[in-house]
């Protein structure tokens, strides 16, 4: 699921979508318009999921697709690095998700977690507690 909004009313830490890849905007730089033509806007963000670094340069009006963010709570049922097993608190649909660098020393078993579901892919975002 996604949305759209024109790349000029992004801002930096929102999220947006780039070469079909879910990405969090690093900066949004909008060029003055010239005497025959429209403001240029660079927009440059990082992968979600890959961490690749893309940038796009096109009109400030031009709409770009934001992805619609499904925040959740899970607990986690089995620690198997790289990845972690969750269970949804709601459904209690179990799945496995790689664990996030910053969250390798807090991740233990049966703690409780929040995790995002961006374009049908989950991520771990946060240990509670």
């Amino acid at each position: 699921m996604s949305d759209r909004i024109a790349i000029k009313e992004l801002k930096p830490g929102r999220f947006c979508v780039i070469e079909g890849e879910p990405c969090k905007v690093l900066d949004v730089t909008v060029s003055v318009p010239g005497k025959h033509g429209g403001a240029k806007a660079r927009l440059e963000a990082i992968g979600i999921f890959d961490n690749k670094k893309r940038s796009i340069v096109k009109p400030a009006d031009t709409e770009i697709e934001v992805p619609i963010v499904e925040k959740r709570s899970g607990q986690i049922v089995a620690v198997m690095p790289p990845n972690v097993q969750i269970m949804d608190m709601e459904n209690y649909e179990t799945f496995e998700v790689p664990i996030p660098e910053e969250l390798k020393e807090r991740i233990s078993q049966g703690a409780e977690v929040q995790y995002w579901i961006l374009m049908g892919r989950k991520m771990l975002v946060q240990v509670k507690g």
